[in-house]
Order: structure tokens, then sequence, then C-alpha cells
């Protein structure tokens, strides 16, 4: 605590003296997860504070900086027999992420956002306090940060809830024949207590598959433990359609704990198989297997970052009321042809809230997120419409997107499906009007990002296939984050 303490107090003092000059800065976690350009030029570096400090297993919680990302976090509890009740499927996710930003998974159906989960965080705000915020202590500063990509303050400290873990996950694969089909089925599973976890992946209209999870330590005899980390083992979304693509009955798998938890980390669900596509490389077993260090979401994330491919990739998760999740689909299929698509049942925060939520004759306790996650246009004018009818398609139909991607939005129609006076009225409290706003954070502006591409001779040659991808993959190879998989003591080791 002590070293925390003090690399909060540089912290602090550093949002002191942007907040006396009067300018805005932005934060620099060492990583990320976002899909938005970075444009940082005045930046807070919180990279330092990256531990897990404390596992409390009488009160069952842990006490965590907001740079630990998921996979750590996880190896830090599960030693006490305990685990997070929201583990974002990505290891490299962080608490702080999860907390800034809108985070659910296959749990979520039962516990919400990765926030409501959270006990307590400790914050500096613009001008440079520390301060608390709880359920009894800043109550709208907690709950009005949630989500808020860091419009009201930095989130320094966390204190997490845990929940007893078991040893596998009883994992069960429910066919689906058409999209009304999957959209009642994983509705269905929700409602079924026996369940820990409930997603879905549609490879097609006509087939899909709603997984769920229950907790365990009994395995019988009959199975042995399905693994996912592996180089050879399978990427997990390709195992599924293979072992339901000819069934008509439920199929059911022992997944260790952990393994179930990210069990989407190679290949990062299926969008490594695009770097595949981009590069025109064969894509088999063979060389999923010799490329498997590559493979992996830490590095997929960097690579399409630096290989410039983020500004034409559809990378956006989407929240539906269930009456209208098929028709949003059979939408995003004539106008984008985009499989697999993910499904993902949401519990709803309370509002307001900078999380998607339903409104009027639509609202309900539960959302259902759509993940489309693929290629999108060439032509950067076509790209941009394409957002934009997507964007307009979505508060037709009462949907919301999640605000990590890219947004286009006008500051108009980007508050219409938030409570602005509410959220103004935080940052005005917490004296945070030096800091962007949620529409400035995620915002992408297109011309503003052409316009420095014509100046930028690096951005023009990525642009060239394939020297975009190349230099992705450099850039991860220089992170060195294709070492952190084979460190990871979560993977299961019989």
């Amino acid at each position: 605590m002590d070293r925390h303490q003090r690399v909060v107090a540089q912290v602090a003092s550093k949002v002191k003296e942007y907040f006396t000059r009067k300018e805005s800065f932005r934060i620099a976690h060492g990583s990320t997860n976002s899909t938005r350009p970075s444009l940082k030029k005045r930046v807070v570096d919180i990279s330092e504070l990256k531990n897990v400090l404390k596992v409390d297993t009488t009160t069952k919680t842990a006490l965590v900086e907001p740079n630990v990302p998921m996979d750590r976090l996880v190896e830090a509890t599960l030693p006490h027999g305990l685990v997070p009740p929201v583990v974002m499927e990505f290891p490299g996710i962080t608490a702080g992420g999860g907390y800034a930003g809108t985070a659910g998974e296959s749990s979520s159906f039962r516990y919400g956002f990765f926030d409501r989960t959270i006990n307590s965080v400790e914050m500096v705000l613009a001008d440079g306090e520390v301060v608390k915020a709880s359920e009894k202590e800043n109550e709208d500063l907690f709950r009005g940060a949630a989500g808020a990509v860091g419009t009201l303050g930095v989130a320094t400290l966390i204190e997490l809830q845990l929940i007893k873990a078991k040893k596998f996950v009883k994992t069960t694969y429910y066919p689906t024949t058409s999209v009304s089909h999957a959209v009642q089925e994983v509705r269905k599973q929700t409602e079924a207590p026996k369940n820990d976890y409930v997603d879905g992946i549609l490879f097609s209209k006509g087939h899909g598959a709603i997984i769920t999870g229950e907790m365990t330590d009994e395995i019988p005899s009959s199975h042995k433990p399905q693994t996912f980390s592996n180089p050879w083992d399978p990427w997990f979304y390709l195992h599924v359609e293979a072992r339901t693509k000819s069934a008509s009955e439920p199929i059911v798998e022992y997944i260790p704990l952990a393994e179930y938890m990210f069990r989407y980390d190679r290949g990062g669900f299926w969008v490594g198989r695009s770097a595949f596509t981009y590069m025109n490389f064969p894509f088999n077993k063979y060389t999923r297997w010799f490329l498997d260090d590559f493979c992996h979401t830490r590095m997929l994330y960097r690579a399409l970052h630096a290989s410039g491919e983020s500004k034409r990739y559809v990378v956006q998760d989407m929240a539906l009321p269930y009456p209208n999740a098929e028709k949003f689909i059979d939408y995003t299929d004539e106008s984008f042809g985009i499989w697999p698509l993910w499904l993902c049942p949401l519990k709803q925060s309370p509002q307001p809230t900078m999380h998607p939520h339903t409104k009027g004759d639509l609202k309900d306790d539960q959302m259902l997120n759509i993940g489309l996650w693929g290629f999108g246009p060439k032509d950067h004018t076509q790209f941009l419409k394409k957002n934009r009818d997507l964007e307009n398609k979505l508060g037709e139909l009462g949907g919301m997107k999640w605000l990590y991607a890219h947004t286009y939005y006008s500051d108009a129609d980007f508050w219409k499906q938030f409570d602005r006076s509410w959220h103004e009225q935080l940052r005005t409290k917490y004296r945070a009007t030096t800091l962007p706003d949620v529409h400035e954070k995620v915002h992408v502006d297109i011309e503003k990002l052409e316009a420095l591409a014509k100046d930028d001779w690096g951005l023009k040659l990525r642009s060239v296939w394939p020297l975009g991808g190349f230099w992705g993959i450099w850039k991860s190879i220089q992170s060195g984050d294709w070492r952190i998989p084979k460190k990871s003591t979560w993977r299961w080791r019989q």
C-alpha cells in the first residue's frame, strides 16, 4: 500500500497541474482493448498501477489496481478457491477498463456488467483530489463513473467481490436451427437457476449454438477435460461449430474453470481468422499451431492497431431488446454479411447509466448483446456510411452500442441515448469539466484522421497491402506479449 500511495500521489500531482492550467488530458494505461484510434497528447501515465494488493478470503474480496488484467486477477484468486463473478473473456482486459468502460460476459445475465461486482473505487478527481466512491460514499460518482470512460476522474484502486470457485464448468451446447430459435433459447437458458454462464454463437441463420455453463467440482469418468489454451487445442468457436453442425440434441463437455473463462482468447473469438484472410495465408489446424503465438488477443489487438486495419474493421458490440434482435440480425446479414455473431444476455444496470439500456415500451431487465466483428468496406466513405447506417438502425430498434469501439454519432444523436443533464451535473459537482466529455472521448473524427494521414508517410505506407500487416506483426513481436500465455499459471495442467 505504501508503494501504491506513492504512485497515486504522483498521478494526483500530475492531474492537478493540468487542472491548474485548465488543460484536458488522457490516460495512458500501457495497453488497450479499445479499437478507437489513439491521438493522445497531454497524458497522465498510470501504467505502474498493475498489482493485486490483497485477496481476503474472509470477506471474499480482492483489492486490485486498475491495470490488473483478467488473467493475473484470476491467477491471484484461484489459489484461494475464489473467482470474480464476472471475468471478461479476453485475458488482457483490465479491472479499471472494466469499470470505466462497458464490460460484460457470459455470467452478466446474472450479475450485470463488471462494475456491478465492485464494492468501492479510489479515484483521482480532475482537480487532483483523491476520493473513495462506493454505495455509502460519493454514491453518485461511484455509479456515474461506471461506463463513463474516465470523464469523471481516474480510478486508481478497486475493491472487487469474489465468489466460490469450482474446478470445472459443465458446458452444454444447445444446437439451434434459426435466428428466432437461438434468441428464444438464450432467453430460456438465463431463466434456469442451475446456469452460471450463458452465451451463444450464430454461425449462420440456419446454424447456431447456445452455450451454458454450470460450475462443478465433479467430472464423470467417461469425460476428459477439454482445453483451449494449448497450441494444438482447437479454437473454441471452431470446436463448437464442429460439435453442433449435425447435432440435434445438446452436447455436454467439461472444461476447467479458467480455460472456460478465457476460451475465446485464441483467435479473439473468430477475429483472428481475418489476419489469415488479410495475408492470404492458409487457415487450418497446422497453420494455427504454427502461428499460435500471434493468435492470442493481446497480440491480435497490437497488430490491429499498428497495421492501421482498425480503420476499416467492424468491431461492434450492440445490445438489443429481445423482441428486435432477429430484425437486427437480418439487417446485419444483408448490410455486412458478417458471420459468426456472438450472443450474450446482459442484466441491465439501473438508470441513469452510461451503459446500454432499453427505454419506453421496450424497457426490460435484460438485453441481448450481439457482437459484430469483421472486415467492412475498404473505401472510407462507404465504411463511414455503413457504420452510420448501423447506428441509425440500432436506434430504430431500441438498441445501443458499447463505447469501446468506433463511434460516429453526432453530438446531438449521441446524447439522445443518455441523460446528458445527469452526466453534466456530475461533471460540474466533481470539477471534471476540464476533461473531455464522453462523446469527445469516443467519437471518431474521420476527416481529422484522414487529414493527418495525408501528412504521415508511415500511415500512407501502412495502407498499402501487405505492408500494414507486416508492420502490425513486427510491432506485436516487439511488445513481447507473445510470451505471456506461455507463462500463464491459469492454464490447465493435468
